[in-house]
């Protein structure tokens, strides 16, 4: 029988066996029964001395094992060390940084960096469910990620014709549901034409928008009950306010620039997933139950090193 996984010590000791392992990820990735990854049949027999399965179907790559078609695919690296990592991630409130994973596993930190990325994809929310819906508050707000102007070198300053003081940030925006969840995804500008959009695919029609007195949000239209909670005069006017967002916010800085320090504008949205997994589920889970539910994530996604680094397209991502 599984036991119950709490801590991270529990974790350590029974993954220390690889079939504890195998067996983990098997009865989250096919809970009815084993299955061919490529094909679909349930015609398929377990060859114990290759660690492997069979599909018993006539077809190109019959052989397959439980690291197919998930994130670990093509890693020679055991499932001890990927679900070691995989617990540091999503129970480490501030986050874990590849040169701690590299100590605490024994990989490069090379190899930790790029096992740390093919987690945050599989922590990655694609729902298609919207937040809010009539009568529920959604609190949105934007913030800027990158380096202060204020540490960067006079002489580059006058150079870059740095200006103002969120030159060359990246922008989040984010929205949060009270008592729900937050999504957040990069825009390129602090428009009408980026703000409104995202909102619109993130948020149900006939939600209550709290948002603060950037005028961009004035667009929405009657879509949307929007109230403003001006920050020249006040951060909270009764129940207006955007005070859980901006909490959301303190938590992602806290691990960019404390734990992570240096992240390039091409990664940020999934640093940004990876808190957002976090958040979500900071109190209706348990650190054994918010890592069962990312191994339950791990099927159908695909990040390579040539994705990673820019040198091809972005990862496939099937549901």
């Amino acid at each position: 029988m599984e036991p119950t996984l709490n801590t991270l010590q529990e974790a350590i000791i029974y993954f220390s066996n690889s079939a504890n392992c195998r067996e983990y990820v098997v009865a989250r990735r096919w809970p009815d029964g084993v299955i061919c990854p490529r094909c679909g049949s349930d015609k398929v027999r377990f060859l114990e001395k290759y660690n492997r399965w069979q599909c018993g179907a006539r077809h190109k790559n019959r052989q397959f094992t439980v690291k197919t078609g998930t994130i670990f695919e093509d890693s020679p690296l055991g499932l001890d060390k990927w679900l070691a990592a995989m617990w540091q991630v999503v129970n480490c409130k501030n986050g874990v940084s590849s040169y701690e994973v590299h100590r605490a596993i024994g990989v490069t930190q090379k190899t930790a960096w790029f096992m740390d990325h093919r987690i945050r994809l599989a922590l990655q929310n694609k729902s298609f469910v919207k937040l809010g819906g009539a009568g529920s508050v959604v609190e949105v707000d934007e913030t800027f990620i990158g380096g202060k102007a204020r540490n960067m070198h006079k002489d580059r300053r006058i150079k870059m014709k740095v200006r103002e003081s969120n030159w060359a940030k990246t922008i989040v925006m984010g929205m949060l549901e009270r008592d729900g969840m937050v999504r957040a995804t990069i825009v390129k500008d602090r428009t009408k034409p980026a703000l409104v959009p995202a909102l619109r695919d993130i948020v149900e029609p006939g939600s209550v928008v709290y948002t603060d007195e950037h005028p961009a949000y004035l667009a929405m239209g009657s879509e949307y009950v929007h109230q403003i909670v001006n920050h020249l005069e006040t951060y909270v006017n009764g129940n207006v306010h955007t005070q859980g967002i901006e909490n959301f916010w303190s938590l992602l800085k806290r691990g960019l620039n404390g734990t992570y320090v240096a992240v390039e504008p091409f990664h940020l949205f999934r640093y940004v997933d990876e808190q957002a997994f976090r958040y979500n589920h900071r109190k209706n889970l348990n650190d054994g139950q918010r890592f069962d539910l990312a191994v339950r994530q791990i099927v159908g996604k695909r990040l390579t090193w040539n994705q990673l680094t820019g040198k091809d397209s972005e990862p496939t991502t099937q549901f």
